[in-house]
């Protein structure tokens, strides 16, 4: 072994010595880590509130318990002092509440009950006639009289009929029955309307129909009947079960199926848009002059429901519009 390893473990050794007297002499802390004091002791100071947290309350902010208020005995009323009115004992919260009597009103028109949820949730598309709660629109006099007056004048032949009231909103406030649209033009049936309708059904036929067949068919001679499939009739549009009511129901509408003249064939109303005669010409003539005079028009190109006549009212909508097809 040479000298200068001996000198090198000689080194070493002295190291190991070294740290074994130092981890020797090592103690613990005579102490361990005190507590900090609580964010409400006095003199410390609040940690600075987090984002989007709301601040606790300050102690002077947390409302002290009150104490009970003294219990006193029920005085004695004075002998000319009436008796306090028992009160009643309090219902434990598990109880349920009785319900409410319903509010006693004036008795609604026939027809006219409480709607259920169920009829309250349904669309109108969906509802029956009876469902719907309908009335019947009530017509002024002086406007009633000024349209007889112009049917006079025109020669129609007609005679005011008693209220006509069948139910769900169904009848006419002040109908009449025609019994020819204009002098010698019989109406046939008579036809049950509102006088709006028939004085419309009046200057269609003197303005529009008339002329239009003298135009086109005067080798048949003088028209002299119109014949209408319905005028009034309580039941919803297209005779469907459910959906808006027709104006049929309300004395509004009338029905032509078909026009006789002194010679020749009726000329029945039907699908005529191809049809490249004189007759053609006539009935697409009269539907679009039709739309002068009544609010809606369907003739047989509109649909299927309207195939064999045309259907004419005089329902008032917003803005004057019409509908005509």
């Amino acid at each position: 072994m040479t000298e200068t390893d001996a000198l090198r473990k000689l080194s070493i050794l002295a190291i190991l010595l070294a740290a074994a007297t130092f981890l020797a002499g090592a103690r613990l802390p005579p102490h361990g880590p005190l507590p900090q004091p609580r964010p409400d002791a006095a003199g410390s100071t609040s940690p600075s509130p987090l984002p989007d947290k709301t601040e606790p309350p300050a102690p002077n902010d947390v409302p002290a318990p009150q104490p009970k208020p003294d219990v006193k005995e029920p005085e004695t009323p004075a002998p000319d002092q009436p008796a306090a009115a028992p009160t009643e004992p309090k219902k434990p919260e598990s109880a349920k509440p009785e319900p409410a009597e319903p509010m006693q009103g004036p008795p609604l028109p026939p027809g006219q009950g409480p709607q259920t949820p169920e009829e309250d949730n349904k669309p109108p598309a969906e509802q029956t006639l009876e469902e719907q709660h309908l009335t019947i629109e009530p017509e002024s006099d002086a406007e009633h009289a000024e349209c007889t007056a112009a049917l006079k004048a025109l020669g129609v032949v007609f005679k005011d009929v008693p209220r006509i009231d069948d139910g769900n909103g169904c009848g006419i406030d002040k109908p009449i029955i025609v019994s020819e649209a204009l002098p010698g033009i019989t109406l046939k049936p008579e036809a049950t309307v509102r006088c709006p309708a028939a004085l419309a059904l009046a200057r269609w036929m003197k303005e529009g129909v008339i002329p239009a067949a003298s135009a086109a068919l005067p080798e048949q001679g003088r028209l002299t009947t119109v014949n209408q499939a319905t005028s009034y009739m309580c039941r919803l549009r297209n005779s469907a079960g459910t959906g808006k009511i027709s104006e049929h129901a309300r004395g509004n509408a009338i029905d032509i199926a078909s026009f006789h003249f002194e010679k020749g064939e009726d000329v029945a109303v039907r699908s005529r848009r191809e049809d490249a005669t004189l007759t053609g010409a006539f009935q697409r003539t009269v539907s679009a002059a039709g739309c002068l005079y009544f609010t809606t028009v369907l003739d047989p190109e509109s649909d299927a429901a309207h195939e064999t006549h045309f259907h004419l009212d005089v329902i008032e909508r917003k803005g004057g519009y019409r509908y005509c097809h």
